[in-house]
């Protein structure tokens, strides 16, 4: 059994307009998952550092971070970071170029941890619904040009407000969509922007979208979380 979950942490800023990243992973250590994608992972100006502190994410959490490198003090590609459980092995990373008007991309690790090895992509579409359909077929695309075939789990925030169509008809042509419930506004959530989607072969066991008091305020979503067995 292995549980997912994903989250855009809004750069650590919460509704109270407060940078706290001690509050994200405080919530991060509630989930209690073994793989988490983050989205807006990394802030947005100047050396573009993590927006949780890699001393503070080795010392205060249960997690590492998967090494994408792209540049000193992140831990994302365009926002987009993977974090696993220490004793996980990354056996394979790599990031994504989607095609887009503005900044974009997407992360790809496989991981191994309880006996079993799972592909896990973390994603952050864009606002526009015909961007978000080209950025869907280019990660179906690099996950089909995989020289080996997993389980594979999708997670991020699409950034899609319909209940099916758009990017979501792509991904449910040979993949599940996981209904965690709406996750956006975290305050009021009435939209799921936020999706976990399995490939076939693994099964989902239980989901859900943490709303606890803190999660309301760390951020403007709440994080979303499924248990899969592979």
């Amino acid at each position: 059994m292995i549980v997912v979950a994903s989250y855009n942490i809004r750069k650590a800023i919460g509704s109270d307009r407060r940078r706290r990243p001690d509050r994200i992973l405080e919530i991060l250590c509630d989930l209690d998952a073994d793989i988490v994608a983050l989205q807006e992972a990394d802030r947005r100006f100047g050396n573009r550092a993590s927006a949780i502190p890699l001393n503070m994410l080795a010392d205060h959490s249960p997690y590492k971070a998967v090494p994408f490198d792209v540049r000193p003090g992140s831990i994302g590609w365009h926002g987009n970071a993977l974090l696993v459980r220490k004793s996980a092995e990354i056996v394979h990373h790599t990031h994504l170029h989607l095609p887009a008007l503005e900044p974009r991309g997407a992360v790809l690790a496989d991981i191994q941890m309880n006996g079993a090895q799972l592909r896990v992509v973390g994603m952050h579409l864009d606002l526009s619904g015909l961007w978000r359909r080209r950025q869907a077929h280019a990660i179906l695309a690099h996950l089909d040009a995989q020289p080996t075939r997993l389980p594979a789990v999708m997670m991020g925030d699409l950034n899609e407000w319909r209940r099916s169509g758009g990017c979501l008809h792509d991904f449910a042509q040979h993949h599940h969509i996981v209904h965690t419930g709406p996750s956006f506004h975290a305050r009021q959530p009435v939209a799921r922007l936020d999706r976990i989607i399995v490939s076939a072969g693994v099964k989902v066991e239980e989901t859900g979208v943490h709303s606890s008091l803190a999660a309301r305020t760390a951020s403007d979503h709440l994080p979303v979380w499924a248990r899969l067995r592979l």
